[in-house]
């Protein structure tokens, strides 16, 4: 294995590495909030132009700067960040931990990461769930819990668009402590349903063994060239193709795993997760951390390729 390559399995980061502030110390979501520099508030003041009142609308205005965060109609009720991630106070007690706090976007999307108590044994590997709670205050969504799984030997992110399971899902407030408790205990079962249902198709994936031609064959109708596309470009999809491929054929942690639909959904998800971009933009970083708990069309490309 070249020295490059070697690199390449050298220095796998989880996707959110660098992002947010570390609050693993706090003891409930309103310190962890706090301790990361989110528990400003977002009041809401009358939208105006040069004409005068904009009727219908207002702006989110974060409360500590004036910065505004998104322009919503009348009818938007806004979530605090205390209050949208309180009922996750409720899974400390089943072994749940915080780990980091942040926003994206400049706040207009906030999240709390957490680690699930259990790592769960997949295909003979070691996953560990997380759990990323996020609360937006530019109109664009509800509240949502997402799973996150990761592969610990790479910290690649394996969250497959599951038929049979949700990977993430909106939480509906009560704002009482039943309804928090509700809310907790829905997550868990969420959580542990969709880990349940990914061990199982993992399973189903190794035993599906995958050609190196075929390999080549997905690699290409993952990264396709278009015909009018010019040599520059036609130059960076044959590197990625590259990347991609030797994330398959030269992983050493995949070598002992087999030529199977399992080992390329992996090879797929080191690729998404880590691969150098043909172009990195300041907003690389926290485009890779939505993708992360969003779902990756990549990988979600791979494994309808390989579930056909």
């Amino acid at each position: 294995m070249s020295a490059n390559v070697e690199t390449m399995f050298s220095v796998r980061e989880k996707p959110w590495h660098g992002l947010g502030t570390i609050v693993e110390e706090a003891p409930d979501s309103k310190e962890a909030l706090k301790l990361a520099g989110l528990d400003w508030e977002v009041i809401q003041l009358p939208l105006y132009t040069k004409s005068g009142n904009v009727d219908g609308y207002k702006a989110n205005i974060r409360n500590m700067d004036n910065h505004v965060l998104g322009v919503v109609t009348d009818r938007y009720k806004v979530i605090q960040n205390t209050e949208a991630f309180a009922f996750t106070d409720e899974l400390l007690g089943a072994g749940v931990r915080y780990e980091t706090a942040g926003s994206l976007q400049g706040g207009r999307k906030v999240w709390l990461l957490a680690r699930l108590p259990k790592e769960f044994i997949i295909a003979g590997e070691r996953i560990s769930p997380y759990l990323v709670f996020s609360n937006t205050h530019d109109g664009s969504g509800a509240v949502r819990v997402a799973i996150t799984p990761i592969r610990v030997c790479c910290n690649n992110t394996l969250n497959l668009a599951l038929n049979t399971a949700a990977r993430s899902f909106s939480m509906v407030h009560t704002g009482d402590v039943k309804g928090k408790v509700k809310e907790a205990k829905e997550t868990l079962f969420m959580a542990d349903r969709y880990m349940e249902n990914l061990g199982n198709e993992f399973e189903r994936l190794r035993k599906q063994k995958v050609t190196d031609q075929k390999v080549k064959e997905y690699i290409d109708l993952l990264l396709p060239v278009e015909k009018d596309a010019g040599a520059v470009t036609v130059k960076n999809i044959k590197r990625l193709r590259e990347d991609m491929a030797a994330r398959y054929f030269d992983a050493p942690d995949l070598k002992d795993i087999g030529n199977n639909a399992y080992r390329f959904i992996n090879a797929v998800s080191d690729f998404a997760t880590h691969a150098e971009p043909a172009r990195r933009t300041r907003n690389y970083q926290e485009n890779l951390f939505m993708r992360t708990y969003e779902g990756n069309p990549v990988i979600d490309k791979a494994y309808k390729l390989v579930a056909a």
